[in-house]
């Protein structure tokens, strides 16, 4: 009898440890998994499998012009381009900005990807369906974004503690869901590529607005020029700063500042350059604070932005990064203004001034092709072949200089993996030293697999000019002497100042030079 009742108590106990897990996993399957976190002092809370990780605020934060309050800006993060969504300033748009002192959460839905910016972390909860409260709203109300990010409220310890639960899928879709959507596909598209390499190399003008750096591909610019003594015109307003005679041909200059509504430029006003852009048929200026370099990339260098309702979004192709000179947002120039800004600010100034600028070019002689060249300072005015330059670097970084080596020789350093021998022209032509080389470049040349870093005093501007304003070298300048930069020129070029007055360069002829520079070290 005694073992007939321990049985039983035994099944008993089985059932009751049975009936016991049963309830735990019917509780489990509608539970669910968030992660909380604080945010000027209210709790927020996300889906856990929508939270791919929490980083720290990153050290660079590229803003975006025109963009809503909430998008702080862009960031990288393992070559993605990453949008920063200040939570605080979607419900207010006065709220404060991110600082360094907060954190980031990425949340990722179907691949789509934003950083969310808090105060700090809280805890992981398993919440039971009723201690959930979702929000409803009327029929064919329109769900503003601002309050559409809130999908409801979690209610804990008792009612005590109320947590407001976000809706991930919103978060990434704020304002403009086609777009980012296919800046997602194309994101993965392009890593793949990357990998790959199946793109052409490029080059690309960069330049600075406002504070902020922007890049346009180099066969988009027809010219980069001083800022000239610009014509009055009817057009006259916040974008259109007047217009200018090229080669005959009327072209408005619009303030590109004053269009992305940028901060004003800090700059040297004697720093500021207008890039004649042409978009479709038409040509127009455009006023920026100083060009910065000449960049090589690939396509597949881009990084997809992906836009959350920023005014004229078309404009930006992508992002394109950079360790040492900082991410510039890559223009796509076909974009940067609609085509009734195109008609009237190209066309209307075509219209207006078409005879005024045809009787300058009555007035002028006739020229033929027309070549690109990058001038730049060494104790003269230099120039060269565009096409000879490789990329332009800042003097400022690390160099490894073997034993051995001649004095003219700084060292070696690398330039997207691959090794450049930088030489200080000024040493080896016999010129004395400059004592402050802040604004000293480095372009590198390449010939025959081989790279060279020539150390110039600064890089000026870029010039397109005619074959009739290059001229043979006179003599004149190639005999002061053996250790004369000037001995290894054959050509010079004429630049037309705006007063009438012509500057004469000397051409960089890379095959001369480089021949010196191989007798050296040999």
């Amino acid at each position: 009898m005694n073992a007939m009742t321990e049985v039983g108590a035994a099944v008993a106990a089985i059932e009751a440890q049975q009936a016991a897990a049963a309830r735990v996993l019917r509780e489990a399957a509608g539970m669910e998994v968030v992660g909380t976190f604080f945010l000027a002092g209210q709790e927020f809370a996300l889906a856990a499998d929508h939270v791919r990780e929490v980083v720290g605020m990153p050290e660079r934060i590229t803003p975006i012009p025109l963009s809503p309050a909430c998008l702080e800006g862009i960031f990288t993060l393992r070559g993605a381009a990453i949008p920063l969504l200040n939570l605080g300033r979607i419900f207010d748009p006065a709220a404060p900005a991110a600082s360094g002192e907060q954190r980031v959460a990425i949340v990722d839905v179907d691949d789509i990807q934003v950083g969310l910016v808090f105060d700090a972390t809280g805890e992981v909860l398993r919440v039971r369906p009723e201690q959930r409260a979702g929000l409803r709203w009327s029929e064919g109300q329109r769900l503003d974004a601002n309050l559409g990010v809130v999908a409801g409220a979690i209610t804990l310890d008792d009612g005590a503690r109320m947590v407001q639960m976000l809706d991930a899928a919103r978060l990434v879709r704020i304002d403009n869901v086609p777009q980012v959507r296919a800046h997602a596909s194309v994101a993965r598209e392009a890593w793949r590529m990357r990998f790959l390499r199946q793109a052409e190399g490029r080059k690309c003008i960069s330049f600075t607005v406002g504070g902020l750096r922007f890049a346009l591909a180099m066969e988009a610019i027809q010219e980069i020029m001083r800022v000239p003594e610009l014509q009055p015109s009817v057009m006259l307003g916040r974008l259109c700063r007047g217009w200018l005679d090229l080669r005959g041909a009327p072209v408005g200059v619009v303030d590109f500042g004053a269009l992305l509504q940028c901060a004003p430029g800090m700059g040297d006003p004697v720093d500021a350059r207008v890039l004649v852009v042409r978009i479709g048929d038409e040509q127009l200026g455009l006023l920026v604070d100083a060009v910065d370099d000449i960049r090589p990339y690939f396509d597949t260098d881009i990084l997809p932005i992906p836009m959350l309702g920023t005014a004229r979004s078309a404009m930006y192709r992508g992002c394109l990064p950079h360790a040492e000179l900082g991410d510039s947002l890559f223009l796509a120039h076909e974009a940067l203004f609609s085509d009734a800004e195109v008609g009237e600010i190209c066309a209307g100034h075509r219209r207006l001034y078409a005879a005024q600028a045809g009787a300058a070019r009555a007035a002028g002689k006739k020229v033929g092709l027309r070549r690109v060249y990058l001038a730049f300072s060494l104790e003269t005015g230099w120039a060269a072949d565009i096409g000879q330059v490789r990329e332009i670097a800042d003097f400022d970084g690390p160099l490894t200089r073997p034993p051995g080596m001649p004095g003219c020789v700084l060292g070696m350093m690398q330039v997207r993996q691959q090794m450049v021998c930088v030489i200080d022209l000024r040493t080896l032509y016999g010129m004395a030293p400059l004592q402050d080389r802040s604004a000293c470049r480095i372009l590198v040349l390449e010939h025959e697999g081989e790279r060279f870093g020539l150390v110039v005093d600064r890089v000026d501007t870029i010039l397109s000019l005619p074959d009739s304003q290059r001229r043979p070298s006179p003599q004149l300048l190639r005999v002061n002497g053996p250790e004369d930069m000037r001995r290894d020129a054959a050509e010079v070029i004429e630049v037309p100042g705006g007063d009438g007055s012509q500057e004469v360069r000397t051409l960089l002829d890379k095959e001369r030079f480089l021949a010196t520079l191989r007798q050296l070290l040999q």
